[in-house]
């Protein structure tokens, strides 16, 4: 084997990471996440104002639920929580494992005894639900009371994606950054030098790298189809630094051309490709997203966009070619902007209805903010850390193929899709356009980005 990296653990099969609503293994659940949220907002009666008045001294138990399953995962936060609970030997944390965010939603709805009081979700999409409801509390005054500057602790798209409406109810705990894999044994077949630095360059190389065979391919440069694990709408229009809402809170998606831009390339890209049918027809052979015959480990494609995980996972599977890492494309006219990314994460929050927000606190500023803790945490689950501080810590783990990432997650113009009242609503939709388009269904662009436009506004309008 020729990768150059330390092995990642796998996800688990029923772990999601950073947004919801249209990410990878994320979009099955989506519907069934916005209809939680919906009810979350009919019935939460927790407030984000909530006083703190217990005594962080105190001897007392905390209850931390999170998403994580895999063996190495759950040992890498058990192991932060133990070193939490050296620093305050009057805390106990009871951890409970693999809690998906229904069960999370349905939990912080309910309150009492059975309630956790610090929750770790995957689903940043939810963020503008949990602050809109009061579910969980505004950290701002815990921050304050620390004399912690969030905005110097954080880089600004991960506070996008743990705030809404000038709530800071909760906090980015590791975070995953996009870009490019390629095939570097087909490239250099192909007499590719190096991966594409804009969109342009990136069609002739992957027009370059596909190889026809029958009604199929024998190798496909790129899947560009919306369905092609991770190549959604919102990890491509990145690359053309989208502005999805203006600032009165309406959808722009029919006004800023990046929209436009982004889904008239890649509807190229798949006529370009061999067209929506053929591309469906090879993309119903692929193997499992989250297994050993994902199409990039097999050969089948060439480039995949993916998240910093795919390392290990490919080097899991045994793949027999070099990776390359590199950042994704942007736009012709972006060209300066050249290593930018779509990113993503996890948060961390204190559940309203917790009778012990202060000791909660407590562990919430250790796992998030304390540059240690961060960077065990990170180079436990090889994760991107999610402070300026764990960034550039020279304690932090990674080999050249994942400081791609890194410099990814630390660019300034790197960027995500803001949190909102809908939850993911907003993205489903956009996306929904997209699997139309790219069909032939929707002829009139424009068209459909003012329809779909005017959809993300009512179904915002009806949450407030």
């Amino acid at each position: 084997m020729s990768i150059r990296t330390e092995s990642t653990p796998p996800r688990s099969a029923g772990r999601a990471r950073g947004r919801t609503a249209v990410h990878g293994r994320r979009t099955t659940g989506a519907l069934a996440l916005t209809a939680a949220l919906a009810l979350l907002a009919g019935a939460c009666t927790g407030s984000n104002e909530s006083a703190a008045d217990d005594d962080p001294r105190a001897e007392t138990t905390l209850t931390l639920w999170h998403g994580w399953s895999a063996e190495a995962e759950v040992a890498a936060i058990e192991e932060n929580v133990r070193r939490f609970e050296a620093a305050h030997p009057n805390i106990t944390v009871k951890t409970v494992k693999n809690m998906t965010d229904p069960k999370i939603q349905q939990a912080l709805r309910a309150g009492g005894s059975k309630a956790p009081d610090v929750i770790a979700s995957f689903t940043t999409d939810s963020v503008g639900k949990f602050c809109d409801t009061g579910a969980l509390v505004n950290l701002q005054p815990f921050l304050d009371k620390s004399k912690i500057d969030a905005t110097k602790v954080f880089h600004k798209p991960l506070l996008e994606y743990t705030r809404f409406d000038g709530n800071q109810c909760s906090l980015p705990l590791l975070h995953d950054a996009y870009g490019l894999y390629y095939n570097k044994d087909a490239f250099r077949r192909a007499g590719i030098t190096a991966p594409p630095k804009t969109w342009s360059e990136f069609e002739k190389v992957a027009l370059k790298l596909t190889q026809p065979h029958g009604d199929g391919y024998r190798q496909l440069g790129f899947m560009p189809n919306y369905h092609g694990y991770e190549t959604t709408t919102s990890h491509y229009a990145s690359q053309w630094s989208p502005t999805y809402f203006d600032t009165g809170g309406k959808s722009k998606i029919a006004d800023d051309p990046a929209f436009a831009k982004m889904m008239t390339f890649q509807k190229n890209l798949v006529d370009g490709l061999g067209g929506f049918t053929r591309l469906e027809k090879f993309r119903n052979t692929f193997g499992d997203e989250w297994g050993a015959e994902h199409p990039f480990h097999t050969g089948q494609v060439a480039m995949q966009l993916d998240g910093e995980w795919r390392l290990g996972m490919a080097e899991d599977a045994g793949v027999d070619f070099e990776i390359g890492t590199a950042p994704l494309p942007v736009a012709d006219e972006l060209a300066a902007d050249y290593g930018m990314g779509y990113l993503s994460g996890t948060i961390m929050g204190i559940a309203a209805t917790s009778k012990k927000q202060n000791a909660a606190w407590e562990l919430v500023k250790y796992m998030t903010t304390d540059t240690e803790a961060v960077v065990a945490f990170a180079n436990g689950i090889r994760n991107i850390p999610s402070t300026v501080a764990a960034l550039e810590s020279p304690g932090l783990k990674y080999d050249p193929a994942f400081r791609t990432f890194i410099d990814i997650a630390r660019h300034p113009k790197s960027s995500t899709t803001p949190a909102q009242v809908d939850g993911g609503a907003y993205q489903i939709t956009l996306q929904d356009l997209g699997y139309r388009y790219e069909a032939g269904k929707v002829k009139d662009l424009q068209a459909g980005l003012e329809a779909a436009a005017r959809q993300i506004d009512t179904d915002i309008e009806k949450q407030k």
